[in-house]
């Protein structure tokens, strides 16, 4: 009986299973198309985050750290901005000790932060209260509360220097109308100050009046339906409804106005074109005396330093204050 020897040709490097004849050696093999996985939805929805933040974030680092980063390391060196380099060590934070300019730009940063947050609160919380309620003609008076913070600062300045200038200003003619006394507004450190601080109030009150009214229409309408029902007036409404669920929002207002007010962000052009910072150093906030030194004087390396300490101020102080509020945490 004649035996039939078969034999099981494979092509060369296919690898082939003699009895299953499947190649699991080339890149088309079922194996190899199994081996790329599909990402999960959980992958895909965090990869899908990451390039939707990946623009803001680049944006941040490539001008918001970076720069920190460079003027930390300028602090210690004597910059003149012409060429002229050297390493100085501590020298520019020990020059801030013995410097009395910026001792009092201090002071007055701090002086316009109480004087600034509480009213720039207060003023954009009350006109959210009030443009809350649909009434009447509500879009317009909201658009015309909300319409200086559409023009440049710059603007705002020149008007409001106008308008405050002595004898000849609008303001003080109609103290002189009414028989009252008509300051020299701009030229007396005793009027300097609340003037910027009442302009810069007056210039952000509607932004910030905007936040607040988000917040509020956030909060459900039947809370004060519950609360009407217990008998609760206008106050008692506010001061165990409105306020505890506006906590997040006043927290947020609370941290950006102070960081307007220290960082200079929104009062810096004010205080360019209508004090420079005078008089007798009235109204030269800590940020324009860095500017000053800055490109004025070209001393880059002291101003450095001086940014530095007022970054680390301002860190301190959003501490403290989140420490405070608890995160603006709803719960009591």
């Amino acid at each position: 009986m004649a035996t039939v020897h078969t034999s099981h040709r494979t092509s060369p490097g296919t690898g082939a299973d003699p009895g299953t004849g499947t190649g699991t050696g080339t890149a088309n093999g079922p194996a190899a198309r199994g081996s790329r996985r599909p990402l999960t939805r959980s992958a895909r929805e965090a990869v899908a985050g990451w390039l939707f933040v990946a623009p803001s974030t680049l944006g941040m680092l490539v001008f918001l750290v970076v720069p920190m980063a460079a003027s930390v390391v300028v602090s210690f060196f004597r910059v003149s901005g012409f060429g002229d380099q050297r390493f100085v060590g501590l020298e520019n934070y020990r020059r801030l000790l013995h410097d009395p300019v910026f001792g009092s730009s201090l002071a007055t940063t701090g002086l316009f932060t109480v004087l600034f947050v509480p009213l720039l609160f207060t003023a954009s919380l009350g006109l959210a209260l009030l443009l809350q309620k649909r009434r009447p003609l509500i879009g317009l008076w909201r658009s015309l509360v909300f319409a200086p913070h559409v023009v440049s600062l710059v603007v705002v300045g020149l008007v409001w220097q106008f308008l405050l200038t002595d004898h000849v200003g609008v303001v003080n003619r109609v103290l002189d109308g009414l028989g009252l006394p008509a300051p020299s507004w701009l030229g007396n450190p005793a009027f300097a100050l609340p003037a910027v601080v009442l302009i810069s109030v007056w210039f952000f009150m509607g932004y910030y009046m905007v936040i607040f009214l988000n917040g509020l229409n956030d909060i459900p309408a039947s809370y004060y339906e519950a609360a009407r029902i217990d008998g609760a007036g206008r106050w008692r409404s506010f001061r165990h409804v409105t306020w505890p669920l506006l906590r997040p929002t006043s927290l947020f207002v609370l941290v950006m106005t102070t960081l307007t007010a220290i960082g200079a962000a929104g009062v810096f052009d004010l205080i360019y074109v209508m004090t420079k910072g005078g008089p007798d150093y009235g109204t030269q906030v800590v940020m324009f005396y860095i500017y000053q030194r800055a490109f004025q004087l070209n001393d880059f390396g002291y101003s450095s330093a001086m940014a530095a300490v007022v970054s680390a101020l301002l860190l301190l102080v959003m501490f403290v204050m989140l420490r405070l509020t608890r995160g603006g945490k709803v719960d009591a």
